[in-house]
């Protein structure tokens, strides 16, 4: 587990529903993200209303944090806008509402120009690995997404200008 004391925080937009990491979601998991060397951190506590049994994260939201983990590990460490191909989740030791997680994401591999393959880790606070993820990712340029136009171009300005203060592409 990376320790967050000297990470940089990563900019997020402000005007978007994103159940990851919208800040004005009402019903999200509001996550911010921290940018190591080679790593992107995000540190949460998961709601009570987001519970599968008997305070236990539901496995679809401790999917939906890794998920969110690696993509954003895209945005900043390859500056590319991501779209999740697959992805395969081993869920390790329960996951708690209200108690504190941390989320990593790395790149594992640049395929080619256009994928990747990508790693999430979610560990509790004392540390312990609660869950591993690997995904496929299609990458993308914002042009490339303006021409196929699945995203309007508000969205694809506001993801090309995170891209930018990111300094993202340390792994590219």
């Amino acid at each position: 587990m990376i320790d967050t004391a000297s990470l940089k925080l990563l900019p997020n937009m402000q005007d978007h529903n994103c159940f990851g990491c919208s800040p004005v979601n009402p019903h999200g998991l509001k996550m911010t993200f921290l940018a190591a060397d080679e790593a992107v951190i995000s540190r949460l506590s998961v709601p009570d209303h987001l519970c599968g049994w008997n305070h236990l994260v539901h496995g679809g939201v401790v999917s939906t944090i890794l998920d969110e983990i690696m993509g954003r590990s895209a945005v900043y460490l390859l500056g590319r806008v991501i779209l999740t191909r697959s992805m395969q989740v081993d869920f390790l030791k329960p996951v708690f509402t209200g108690k504190p997680i941390q989320a990593e994401g790395r790149v594992l591999e640049r395929v080619s120009e256009r994928e990747a393959k990508i790693e999430g880790r979610l560990y509790d606070t004392d540390g312990v690995l609660c869950a591993r993820s690997t995904g496929t990712f299609a990458l993308f340029t914002p042009e490339t997404i303006r021409k196929l136009k699945f995203m309007d171009d508000a969205l694809v300005d506001g993801l090309e200008q995170l891209i930018e203060a990111d300094g993202a592409g340390s792994v590219k």
